[in-house]
């Protein structure tokens, strides 16, 4: 390495996942052709890694917020491009970041020209899923089986339940770093072949104990959910009290792939499916976007989510591109049939060239991988860039649209969210 090139990250090495880091380079020659590059290994131990060229400007200095890659892994002015464009080294790989006490590690580096170009400098970059004096407290009870997250101070908070279709606490723990006590649970707490059925009872237990809290504020709870997750969020704002406002992320609007019970009766059928409309492509990974029946018809009317009962404020949230199932059309759906009933309790917004796979901001983009739910992998749709800035607006959306909804009552509260 070179002593006089200087690799910095602004404000600060260590940072929090869905903070932005400025990457900067000093001391190489004027108007010099380096290649940046960046190396994470996820929590299965595969190796993600990219690459960009860059030209330094006459002083011999790069700024990535200010400069455009010329080629490379992105081209353009990305100023977290070496981040979001991290691929694996074998196709269909996720980049799996489910743990809130283990950090996102990325190496990032400058080399000479080339792809076997000597490297001048080197940095690490540590991101955090959990801040500074937020707990996490594992909570086993009754059907209940996930991860409480909760903000320093003494609150009141709002409460939200982080749905996920299986384990992940990233986003609830980056939620608690923002002011909100949140539970994680999933979904499929077993694998998908071995459930038959599902019980919005057991739901319904982690928006009670979420209640109890003593840190908790708000008078109802907010779900966020995304794909399978989504149509269960639905179903807790149609049955269940106390369920106030609803994050919808690339959902269903029918009750899909096993049949919901609550309070010991079927309360929806699932959407049938159809794997004779699965289309194969030339890289391994299948479009499965067709393969669902359509909730309106007639044989599915059992299992078409109620939306129409439900008293709680939802954001519902579509990519227009996402090749796991057609969330556009849901969502439009669901918007026609609460305006038909004269209800005027959601938010909608589409992100056109988006992807299924919407999550907070800087992880790498995922065009492929092994879907959960069916053993072989899928394309999930979305142009990189595009995709890229839905996360980060919606990661914005979300937050207020919480804060809106469920945030106590400014006289009860001490806490600033």
């Amino acid at each position: 390495m070179s002593s006089q090139v200087r690799l910095q990250l602004l404000p600060r090495a260590r940072c929090l996942f869905d903070e932005p880091v400025q990457v900067k380079v000093a001391g190489v020659k004027s108007y010099q052709v380096v290649t940046m590059k960046a190396t994470s290994t996820d929590e299965r131990g595969v190796l993600f890694s990219s690459s960009a060229v860059y030209r330094a400007d006459e002083s011999g200095e790069i700024d990535l917020n200010r400069d455009p890659s010329l080629s490379g892994s992105y081209v353009g002015v990305e100023p977290m491009g070496l981040l979001w464009s991290l691929s694996p080294e074998t196709l269909h790989k996720h980049f799996n970041k489910t743990k809130a006490l283990i950090p996102q590690v990325v190496k990032i580096s400058v080399h000479e020209e080339g792809e076997e170009g000597q490297m001048l400098a080197e940095v690490t970059n540590e991101r955090f899923l959990i801040a500074d004096g937020v707990s996490r407290v594992p909570v086993s009870e009754g059907n209940i089986n996930g991860v409480l997250f909760t903000p320093p101070g003494e609150g009141p908070f709002p409460a939200v339940l982080d749905l996920c279709t299986f384990m992940s606490e990233k986003r609830a723990c980056l939620l608690a770093n923002k002011g909100f006590v949140v539970l994680a649970v999933a979904v499929f707490n077993d694998k998908p072949g071995n459930i038959k059925q599902l019980h919005l009872d057991h739901y319904q237990e982690a928006v009670d104990y979420l209640l109890k809290q003593p840190k908790v504020g708000s008078k109802g709870v907010g779900v966020v959910s995304r794909s399978k997750g989504g149509d269960v969020a639905l179903a807790l704002a149609a049955f269940v009290p106390g369920v106030e406002a609803i994050v919808w992320i690339n959902g269903c609007s029918a009750n899909m792939g096993l049949p919901l019970f609550y309070e010991n009766r079927q309360i929806l059928s699932q959407l049938s499916f159809d794997m004779g409309k699965l289309i194969r492509t030339e890289s391994g990974a299948s479009i499965i976007k067709h393969i669902l029946g359509n909730p309106l018809a007639e044989e599915n009317e059992g299992s078409l989510v109620p939306i129409q009962k439900a008293k709680g404020r939802f954001l519902f949230v579509a990519s227009g591109d996402d090749l796991n199932w057609d969330s556009k059309g849901y969502m439009d759906e669901m918007v026609e049939r609460l305006k038909h009933h004269g209800k005027n309790n959601f938010e909608s917004v589409c992100y056109p060239l988006a992807g299924h796979l919407l999550e907070p901001p800087y992880g790498p983009f995922c065009p492929s991988a092994v879907h959960g739910l069916i053993p072989f992998p899928v394309l999930w749709g979305g142009e990189p860039k595009a995709h890229i800035a839905a996360e980060l607006d919606l990661w914005e959306k979300i937050q207020e649209f919480l804060k809106s909804h469920l945030s106590p009552d400014p006289a009860d509260s001490t806490a600033k969210l």
